[in-house]
């Protein structure tokens, strides 16, 4: 049957339409956020906000996706606003007649407005309250309806909606006047939400009683009344909540907002680095979620403020501290400066980001270095004497010199020669190397500074220690900081081993709190921690590990002034320690996040020479050391001496006990002598002659090495399988009761008389081995090892 040509040219009109409007539909189009300036919120690591940012027209403004919004509020909008939104085409003409009818016979003006037309005259800012400004509003309307899904029109209004002075969009007014993201609402909140944008006398959104308390005013808290009646005849009670009788009765409360005025401006260093972090990333987003412990945050910004009052008559009145979890390198707390608001102290510069100068805080990384190069163990003794280095000629702080002391001694006491004696022994890489690789920024050549450098020569920044002492507790690997949740968490780059890193923090855990007493005498958990004093008096420093956390503290002035009072131990390190103890009273973890590593192993030493303790050592202790890494030999400090009993003299010769006696002296070389001297603690030197040949005659056999074979070739896996050791034997004489083993000079056991130990070596080649007893009898031999 043929249509009617009427028919025909009707529906080709509909079809040409249709076509048309699908074209309109899928054409490339810009979202309907493009161009809109934005705010952004920063949030800490529980979600809350520190900041709302002020979008380039100076509005509060976020836009977020539909998803984003609680639905509640999606359903109080339509139910409020445009009950047929889904299914008119942009205009409702019963709705515009009703309203014109209203306001043009004098009857209340009412709104006729769909969402979509709302949505027009907030996009294009149109005067609507005339004909022909209608009209435009109803055209663009229809427009919209055209090149847009009604999910993204929705959207739109949604974040473009006013909510009161400078407040535009849900996601924006939850945040400010609920503290909440917009999809965390309440029944209560999306409902008041829901009314405010058709509010009838926008001055009278809000009300504040006498005791500053903002609430919704009267028309709006009617409004919302209103609304929730109909919101139980189309929904029923909310489930999420309370049955209707107890929502009806919260409905009926005034809800508590709080006002743009009372926004939170927490962290302002903190939430400044990342807001200009993020710039590098790309535009900022709605929002920006970050690992900031609020909690910890106040915690520190509490006590700045108790220690700059009591040290105010010092002169002290700006501190910066940072506060790292080591377990993601997230920075959990911030504060650049005493305070942000203080023009007079440069309250808005952000110390962390400073660079400084560092005093003997980079100290532990130097002892970290000679540990990995086998140049020490926390028990070796170095020497801190007068010293030479070309024409530097370094110094202690206190002028004085306290002769042979221990490498941990050195470290945690801050020596400057002792350290100077390391830095100049150091292979590639040295400290300046450290540096360099590890980012810190504006270094100048490694001739400008020399061996100065450990002792404060160059400059750093808080940033960059807190990323150095996370190595400690991060087996020896440097990580970038986390400044934002989103920030990927790195595995880093090696720069220390395991063993260094955890051997430098049991070194610092060994340093006395201030005051002298130890953390066990007062009844303290291990806390590792260095301080720093820079040159003049500067800058003073305290950075460490507490438990899981790097903390660093700076106190000085950013203007560089010189003030006598900012010395490390005393201005930085009671701040320092007043955090780490508040943080352990809040219930933060910070016991020891590990006790040992893979490859180190505990040994027995001479307390006078730090080595593996001779027959003679009157006192003896423990340490950390890595086998075939740390530099460990038999003790020659402890010495016997034969003398004749009749005239006392030295006795050369075959030991006859008739006629002699032995006597223990301790053979300290002349400079180390000389400094005991001086500090009234002379040493009983040995008789003339004490050094003949024939006074250890005595002594007996050197041991005999009876395993490895001579000639014989050992083959070895060298792929991390598990394997039996080479056997290492000695037969020894009956004075012996034990047996030190070396490999090319390292240390690598003991074992008692007549007893073997398995060793595994560590690479293919000619090794020389060594077995010393503890008289400092030895014997040698070389061994080739094999990879198969």
């Amino acid at each position: 049957m043929r249509l009617p040509r009427a028919l025909r040219w009707g529906l080709g009109v509909a079809a040409l339409l249709a076509a048309t409007l699908l074209v309109v539909r899928l054409w490339p189009k810009p979202p309907l956020s493009a161009g809109v300036p934005v705010s952004t919120a920063v949030l800490d690591a529980d979600g809350r906000l520190l900041r709302l940012t002020l979008a380039a027209d100076e509005r509060y403004r976020q836009w977020l996706p539909i998803e984003a919004i609680s639905p509640k509020l999606v359903d109080a909008v339509l139910l409020h606003e445009d009950r047929h939104y889904r299914w008119h085409p942009g205009v409702n003409p019963i709705a515009l007649l009703r309203a014109a009818g209203s306001t043009y016979s004098g009857g209340p003006r009412i709104g006729g407005s769909t969402i979509t037309m709302q949505l027009a005259r907030l996009r294009w800012r149109l005067e609507t309250r005339d004909v022909p400004g209608k009209l435009v509003q109803i055209a663009r309307a229809l427009q919209l309806e055209a090149m847009y899904s009604k999910d993204d029109l929705l959207e739109a209004y949604l974040n473009l909606a006013p909510y009161g002075g400078n407040v535009e969009g849900v996601g924006a007014a939850s945040r400010i006047y609920f503290d909440k993201a917009a999809a965390e609402l309440s029944l209560p909140e999306a409902l008041a939400l829901a009314v405010m944008p058709q509010a009838p006398n926008p001055r009278g959104r809000f009300v504040v009683d006498t005791r500053g308390v903002t609430t919704l005013g009267p028309g709006l808290q009617a409004a919302r009344q209103r609304l929730y009646m109909r919101w139980v005849e189309a929904y029923g009670a909310d489930s999420d909540t309370e049955a209707t009788t107890d929502m009806a009765a919260r409905m009926a409360l005034p809800l508590r907002l709080r006002p743009t005025r009372a926004l939170p401006f927490a962290a302002p260093h903190y939430v400044d680095r990342v807001l200009a972090a993020q710039q590098r990333h790309g535009p900022r987003p709605p929002e920006l979620a970050t690992p900031l412990d609020r909690r910890l945050q106040r915690l520190v910004e509490r006590r700045v403020r108790a220690h700059l009052q009591r040290e105010a008559s010092r002169g002290l009145d700006n501190a910066a501290v940072l506060i790292v979890d080591t377990r993601d390198m997230s920075v959990v707390a911030l504060m650049g400066s005493a305070d942000w608001r203080n023009a007079a102290i440069g309250g808005q510069v952000n110390g962390t980001a400073a660079l400084r100068s560092p005093g003997s805080t980079l100290k532990p990384f130097l002892y970290a270095l000679a540990i990995d190069q086998g140049q020490l163990h926390p028990a070796t003794v170095l020497r801190d004497v007068p010293s030479a280095y070309g024409a530097y000629t370094p110094e202690n702080y206190d002028g004085r010199f306290q002769g042979p002391v221990t490498a941990t001694e050195a470290l945690n006491r801050s020596r400057n020669i002792p350290a100077v004696t390391v830095a100049s022994r150091l292979r590639s890489p040295d400290l300046f190397d450290l540096l360099r690789d590890a980012g810190v920024p504006k270094l100048r050549t490694r001739e400008h500074y020399g061996l100065a450098l450990v002792l404060g020569g160059g400059e750093v920044r808080a940033e960059d220690l807190a990323r150095l002492y996370a190595m400690f507790g991060g087996d020896g690997r440097l990580r970038p900081l986390r400044f934002r949740a989103a920030d990927e968490r790195s595995e880093g780059t090696a720069m220390l081993s395991p063993e260094a890193a955890f051997m430098t923090l049991d070194m610092l855990r060994r340093n006395p709190r201030p005051g002298g007493a130890t953390a066990s005498d007062l009844g303290h958990w291990p806390v590792a921690w260095k301080t720093g004093t820079s040159w003049g008096f500067r800058d003073a420093w305290t950075a460490g590990v507490v438990g899981p956390y790097a903390v660093v503290v700076w106190m000085g002035h950013f203007d560089g002034r010189a003030n006598p009072a900012l010395i490390g131990v005393e201005a930085a390190a009671p701040l320092f320690f007043s955090i780490a103890d508040a943080m352990r009273a809040e219930g933060l973890d910070v016991t020891p996040q590990r006790t040992t590593a893979a490859r180190m192993k505990r040994v027995s030493v001479c307390l006078a020479s730090g080595d593996l303790p001779n027959a003679w050592c009157p006192q003896r202790g423990e340490t950390w050391f890595i086998p075939g890494v740390s530099p460990i030999r038999v003790s020659t400090v402890h010495r016997p001496v034969q003398l004749d009993r009749a005239t006392g003299r030295v006795a050369c010769g075959a030991f006859d006990p008739a006629t002699m006696r032995r006597e223990v002296y301790e053979f300290w070389p002349s400079d180390l002598a000389r400094v005991f001297a001086q500090a009234g603690l002379p040493r009983r030197k040995p008789p003339p002659g004490a050094d003949c040949a024939g006074a250890a005659e005595w002594l007996g056999s050197a041991p005999q090495i009876t395993q490895p074979y001579r000639a014989t070739r050992y083959r070895l896996h060298f792929d991390g399988r598990e394997q039996p050791g080479i056997p290492l034997a000695a037969t020894t004489d009956a004075d012996a009761r034990t047996v030190f083993w070396f490999a090319d000079g390292a240390f690598i056991g003991e074992s008692a008389s007549g007893r073997a130990i398995a060793w595994t070596p560590r690479r293919a080649g000619r090794v020389l081995l060594r077995a010393v007893d503890e008289h400092g009898r030895g014997d040698e031999r070389e061994v080739v090892v094999e990879a198969e």
